[in-house]
């Protein structure tokens, strides 16, 4: 359950890029069975656990419900999707690929592309009503999840079009293998081999199949590319001291011959690629409302009316940022006195002035991952102190992101998938790339100052992205959860930012950086739309973020070169937020969940909104019977 903010196919849409059955050439057998890849293990009982068994927990009084047509076709698609998507598999935290790579040939493609066509049709048959509630939904999931692999392969065809979705393959690929350690390290190591050794193949695939891309995906490809390189040539040797000398042997020659596969496609790129990456960046106005009503799961989107939404927000929110920014002043300017406020454009003097004096007070790239596990720390304790929530048993560790996930976001939480026997979850902070100069690293680090960098902390870890994601790795339903709703998980993160920013986590620094967030969310969305259905270019988009959502330099910069690579996903933080902040209305206008004072129980509503898994928001209201 990788929620990297460089991933660029949000929601689930990566998976079409990596298919089919046979393995590239020299993948050899998976490492749980000595049978060739076609004939499969018997799939876990974790893989094909099924929601309709315990219907109570989406709401429903069933105790034993009648057997469920979908659950035998929901098994099968997913036993199908776990062993044709290897990468996908051992993310999901099924360790029985874990030494092979997916057929990546236009033949595999096909063929996988006929199974989702064909488990359509068989799903498109039958009755919603007729199914257990938890089913239902389940049906209504898949059947998305199936759009949205249909629309990469046949509409905006990532695998020939996009040679970061090959990089992303790679990396998924080998990164869980050496970071997580759900089995003895020499274990690990026989699957890493298996892959490090067929990747030749799988890029000459890649060299092959890649027929145009844009110019900011091919140079993003490259950037990474050196990142995986050093992971393979150097990075590697410290997990090669960990293997027992019997188990040394196979390692060597697999690095070398993955480390002159990737040096070489890295060459192709720079060489014989770039110079041909002509492509538009724009999706277009209609393909982007298709992939938006995909991304979020949501048909009644309409992305003209969302951009005005979020047009709105940013006119409210500068507006209670100048009212905090006016309760600061006297702290942190002594006895100056405060300046005009009263227009638009006095307010937003005031308002960068405090945010200028408060990015004085920032971490830096020696002390970023040590004040961010401290500030996780201090949270963890205060959720548990304040009974917001079910705090997780399972752990988490704060790393420093390794080089060859750099350069699109600041940071990224890698939870264990919900088939993953041993959970545990990873806070990647990225210290600045290396290439980056002094002047654009001091403004990075003015961006993500102190006070801000609690506001990611509990965006990313606790009460976010970690805590929800190992709520979500209870529910009954493998498949929801290996198929979760990308709305809803970053809407819960960021609705956590406005809860603990509410009950004073940090005072009005965080208030501040909690709303300069809101401001964000709200104009990814407007970026996000003007670029993709529209013409907005970088002058205008970067004058925008940085006057209108007091962004700095080096933060707009990045975000524009995110917003080209990821259409579609940076709307998906503003979408989430605002379904389940009505879904916080409703609550506390119902009269359930109350607590001693007849108000609304947090620890109760939150811990019910988030029993269901990670389903896209429009089910929600009906699973909590508001």
């Amino acid at each position: 359950m990788r929620l990297h903010l460089a991933v660029l196919f949000a929601a689930g849409l990566v998976a079409a890029c990596e298919v089919d059955i046979p393995p590239p050439s020299g993948a050899g057998a998976a490492p749980t069975s000595t049978s060739a890849p076609s004939a499969r293990p018997a799939a876990s009982a974790s893989a094909t656990a099924r929601s309709s068994a315990t219907a109570s927990a989406s709401g429903s009084a069933m105790t034993t419900p009648a057997p469920s047509p979908f659950a035998p076709i929901a098994a099968r698609f997913l036993e199908d999707y776990l062993h044709d998507n290897p990468v996908r598999a051992t993310e999901a935290g099924d360790h029985r690929y874990d030494g092979l790579w997916p057929d990546t040939s236009a033949e595999g493609e096909k063929k996988w592309l006929t199974k989702l066509v064909a488990y359509d049709t068989e799903l498109a048959a039958l009755d919603a009503a007729k199914l257990p509630p938890a089913d239902a939904i389940d049906l209504q999931i898949l059947r998305g999840e199936i759009a949205r692999q249909r629309f990469l392969f046949e509409v905006v065809r990532e695998t020939v079009q996009n040679p970061l979705a090959w990089v992303y393959l790679v990396g998924d690929g080998l990164d869980p293998l050496v970071t997580r350690s759900f089995a003895p390290v020499a274990e690990r190591a026989k699957s890493l081999a298996a892959r490090l050794e067929a990747l030749p193949a799988v890029l000459e695939s890649a060299q092959k199949r890649l027929e145009k891309a844009t110019k900011i995906q091919t140079e993003t490809a490259i950037q990474q590319l050196g990142g995986l390189v050093s992971l393979v040539d150097t990075d590697l040797d410290a997990f090669a001291k960990e293997l027992p000398e019997d188990g040394k042997s196979a390692l060597p020659a697999a690095r070398q011959k993955a480390s002159a596969a990737l040096k070489a496609f890295k060459t192709f790129l720079e060489k014989d690629f770039l110079p041909k990456s002509t492509a538009d960046f724009r999706l277009g106005a209609e393909r982007f409302a298709q992939k938006l009503r995909l991304v979020l799961d949501d048909p009644s989107i309409e992305p003209d009316e969302m951009a005005k939404e979020a047009e709105a927000l940013l006119v409210s929110t500068r507006a209670d940022m100048a009212a905090t920014a006016l309760e600061l002043w006297p702290t942190l300017f002594k006895d100056k006195p405060a300046p005009a406020h009263t227009s638009d454009a006095e307010q937003r003097l005031l308002v960068r002035a405090v945010l200028d004096e408060l990015a004085k007070d920032r971490s830096t790239n020696a002390t970023i991952v040590s004040d961010a596990q401290k500030v996780t720390d201090e949270l963890t304790a205060f959720v548990k102190k304040e009974d917001l929530v079910r705090v997780p048993d399972e752990p988490m560790k704060v790393i420093e992101m390794p080089e060859y996930r750099r350069g699109v976001a600041i940071a990224y939480c890698d939870s264990a998938g919900p088939l993953e026997p041993k959970a545990e979850t990873f806070f990647a902070i990225s210290p600045t790339p290396k290439d980056w100069d002094a002047k654009r690293a001091e403004s990075f680090y003015r961006e993500y100052n102190r006070s801000m960098l609690v506001d990611l902390a509990v965006h990313e870890a606790m009460p976010g992205h970690y805590l929800q994601l190992m709520h979500n790795n209870r529910f009954p339903s493998k498949l929801r959860a290996v198929f979760s709703s990308g709305p809803f998980v970053e809407g819960w993160a960021v609705y956590t930012e406005e809860l603990m920013s509410k009950k004073g986590f940090g005072g009005a620094k965080v208030r501040l950086q909690r709303q300069k967030m809101a401001l964000r969310m709200a104009m990814n969305a407007v970026i996000d739309h003007g670029i993709h259905a529209g013409k907005l270019d970088e002058a205008e988009a970067l004058r925008r973020m940085k006057e209108e959502a007091f962004q700095e330099e080096g933060e707009a910069v990045g975000k524009w070169k995110r917003a080209r690579l990821t259409s579609a996903q940076l709307t998906t933080y503003f979408y989430g937020y605002r379904k389940l902040a009505e879904l916080r209305t409703l609550a506390e206008k119902s009269g359930k969940w109350k607590n001693a004072e007849g108000g609304l129980s947090e620890r109760a509503y939150h811990d019910a909104l988030l029993s269901f898994g990670s389903p896209p928001p429009r089910h929600v209201r009906g699973l909590l019977g508001l």
